[in-house]
């Protein structure tokens, strides 16, 4: 199965589950884009390596297991989302040291944490976005779509804390006919609500 790159568009608020963010992935050389629920603290973590400037006073988590892994010449070559079972990805991270590769399973979000870390390309496979994958539809310009998903929630990440999700309130669509999915997929792609629309996605793949 052939493996697609994928780029990291930016993080999104949870707008169904408090404490949650979407981490938007999408493919290099097309149109499709993969949402990710993750955690705060992920979020927060990949956040600070898309922002440059910003250096946390002590390491965090995968900072020190970059450090580490720099003492003892441990490589990322790439990190591979190889599967998705009930809407939860699993990942693999391809390790090299000394002409010997390694492959360690992780969560997608501390595989992507790290892969930004040592500058790791990201993958997935075809069969995984053929079936996650949704399409942006928006009339916005794409480099205005670009700026306000990557940057909106950078700032509230690295200096808030305290923010709460933008709504606690969380959708149980179990009861929904499968009609009614796909129109509320349809309707969540359309106002760029990533997060929710994984989930709706996640239940028709269910189904």
């Amino acid at each position: 199965m052939s493996l697609v790159r994928l780029n990291i568009k930016g993080i999104s608020y949870s707008q169904t589950q408090n404490g949650a963010y979407a981490l938007i992935l999408s493919e290099m050389d097309g149109e499709r884009k993969l949402p990710i629920v993750i955690g705060a603290f992920e979020a927060q973590s990949i956040a600070i390596a898309l922002e440059k400037e910003i250096m946390p006073p002590r390491p965090l988590t995968h900072d020190l297991f970059k450090n580490f892994a720099d003492r003892y010449e441990i490589v990322v070559k790439q990190v591979i989302i190889h599967k998705l079972v009930d809407g939860v990805f699993y990942s693999s991270i391809i390790c090299e040291r000394d002409g010997i590769e390694e492959i360690i399973d992780a969560r997608t979000s501390d595989a992507i944490a790290l892969a930004l870390r040592f500058k790791a390309p990201i993958f997935t496979y075809k069969g995984i976005l053929d079936t996650a994958g949704i399409y942006l539809k928006t009339g916005k310009k794409k480099s205005d779509v670009e700026k306000v998903d990557k940057d909106a929630v950078i700032e509230d990440l690295l200096f808030d804390d305290d923010k709460e999700s933008l709504s606690t309130a969380t959708n149980d669509y179990k009861n929904t006919t499968l009609k009614d999915l796909k129109s509320l997929l349809s309707e969540a792609v359309a106002n760029e609500d990533y997060e929710s629309a994984a989930r709706i996605r996640d239940e028709i793949s269910k189904r």
